[in-house]
């Protein structure tokens, strides 16, 4: 089986690793996506990529430029969300067909399915992996000061480094993937459940209490005022 199906093997289940960049930290507060980056993956095969601007219809704030590179001018001519998603979630596949894979996933999947409600477009019932919660039932404190995405990525070393820019993170994050699955695999775990069921035991570490909003962003804003003062 090379689906989404729990009981599959990890090594024949389909993983979609997915990053956005956005407006800002939350859908709620009116903050929008401007790229998606996707990497589609099975038993350590690349089966595609999957990279696009998208127009948010709004300003994107000077940090958030500052912090992606991402500009107004740059997503100009870029399809809105409308057109987008639909295409995403052909390259995705079904929620039978795929798992997807993100790092601090509320973030992700969280803006993914707003824009689906405000598309009229009925979310597929993916399973969803978070790499960044894994990280955190699966390395100490003593291996890694933090589960940041570029943390981890210099603790697994990984080919390509984090640049707040979609496709580079995704490509990022699906190698944090594979350095976590090692980890698992060590202690037994070959299955899509075996995965899902550490990610849900006790993790090492807490979470950051802005978790579902994005709190990486709102340290660089806090950073980005503090630079503008000076």
């Amino acid at each position: 089986m090379t689906g989404g199906s729990k009981d599959s093997l990890l090594s024949q289940t389909t993983f979609v690793v997915v990053d956005l960049e956005t407006t800002g930290g939350s859908p709620k507060n009116g903050c929008a996506i401007t790229e998606i980056g996707a990497v589609k993956i099975r038993g350590g095969e690349l089966l595609g990529e999957f990279q696009s601007f998208v127009n948010p219809l709004a300003h994107i704030p000077e940090y958030i430029t500052e912090l992606t590179g991402i500009t107004d001018l740059m997503v100009a001519t870029a399809p809105i969300i409308d057109d987008l998603l639909p295409t995403f979630l052909e390259f995705t596949g079904a929620s039978s067909e795929s798992v997807l894979v993100a790092h601090n996933a509320p973030f992700d999947i969280g803006f993914l399915m707003a824009a689906s409600a405000e598309c009229d477009i009925d979310w597929p019932d993916f399973t969803v992996i978070d790499t960044a919660r894994l990280a955190r039932v699966l390395l100490g404190p003593d291996e890694v000061p933090n589960c940041k995405l570029g943390t981890l990525a210099i603790f697994f070393d990984t080919p390509v480094k984090p640049t707040h820019r979609a496709l580079d993170d995704a490509q990022t994050t699906v190698d944090v993937l594979y350095g976590l699955f090692e980890r698992s695999g060590s202690a037994g775990v070959t299955t899509l459940q075996g995965l899902l069921d550490i990610s849900h035991a006790k993790q090492k570490r807490r979470a950051k209490v802005e978790y579902g909003v994005h709190w990486q962003i709102k340290e660089e804003f806090s950073e980005w005022e503090v630079r503008q003062s000076e």
